[in-house]
């Protein structure tokens, strides 16, 4: 059977000596990099914050992704099997563990209190991050595969991987999430905000609807957790099921903001021709 054998890359880039630097942590600073370049850019033309803010921005959004991928991971997807645990298990990062959903919701919390705070747009900053997202969910899943973690099922296709310790050629699944999730995901938030000019708060709405599809579709070809398993039908996976919310969730959003939008230009049009009803005639 006609298979691609996994290089087998170490998990540690280098060390510096008791310091192990990974190729997943790696990912994550490389994303934050990138991630405050894009919303750097993206101030010049339609994110109403002053740069001088983004550091802040971005030091709020880098822990809400920490906090909640972790708690998302620890809720979701982690049973203990059998050995006893640490006491301080729930925060050892370094043991692995993150959870893109609970990510979504530690980053969406820590944005609300960052735009309460500086007293800027919720949805213009959700819109941002969103455009923004793409970069780092692709660089974590070239991550996941070079740990060669979070394997595809079985299949006999020509570019199946056979992953180290194995001798079952697998889907590439982190392959097709990071090319999904990554530059098309991007590039179809690119262009709806190019092409279409949406209300705010839209773009946040479609990032979650085409994550949710994106991420639902891959999991038919991505073995199940193995603490977990199939959780309901012989069929549905946890990821499965926590797209489903991201897609109900994105598309109430969409047309939420909509019909919000609408009735705040509406209401901005009757007033200003009330005053010009009210105001006084002053020809000569």
């Amino acid at each position: 059977m006609a298979a691609v054998r996994h290089p087998a890359f170490d998990p540690v880039l280098f060390r510096i000596g008791p310091a192990a630097i990974r190729w997943y942590g790696l990912a994550y600073v490389a994303a934050f990099i990138l991630g405050y370049s894009a919303l750097r850019r993206m101030t010049r033309n339609w994110l109403r914050i002053a740069p001088a803010q983004l550091g802040d921005l971005v030091t709020w959004c880098g822990l809400g992704v920490v906090a909640g991928g972790r708690a998302g991971w620890w809720l979701f997807y982690h049973r203990a099997l059998g050995a006893a645990e640490p006491r301080y298990e729930p925060i050892a990062l370094w043991h692995g563990g993150m959870s893109f959903h609970g990510g979504v919701i530690g980053v969406g919390v820590a944005l609300f209190f960052w735009s309460w705070r500086n007293r800027a747009s919720f949805w213009n900053l959700a819109d941002a991050v969103a455009m923004a997202a793409p970069i780092g969910l692709f660089l974590g899943r070239i991550a996941n595969f070079i740990n060669a973690e979070l394997v595809g099922r079985a299949t006999d296709l020509p570019w199946a991987i056979i992953f180290p310790g194995e001798t079952i050629p697998r889907h590439p699944s982190q392959m097709y999430e990071a090319i999904l999730e990554g530059p098309v995901l991007g590039t179809l938030l690119w262009l709806l905000r190019r092409q279409r000019r949406p209300r705010d708060g839209q773009i946040l709405a479609s990032f979650l609807v085409l994550y949710g599809l994106f991420r639902f579709a891959v999991e038919f070809t991505r073995e199940p957790d193995a603490e977990l398993g199939f959780v309901a039908f012989g069929w549905l996976t946890m990821g499965q099921l926590l797209s489903v919310p991201l897609i109900v969730g994105g598309i109430i959003l969409w047309f939420g903001r909509a019909c919000a939008s609408r009735g705040i230009h509406e209401g901005w049009r009757d007033i200003t021709e009330n005053e010009a009803i009210a105001r006084p005639y002053r020809g000569a």
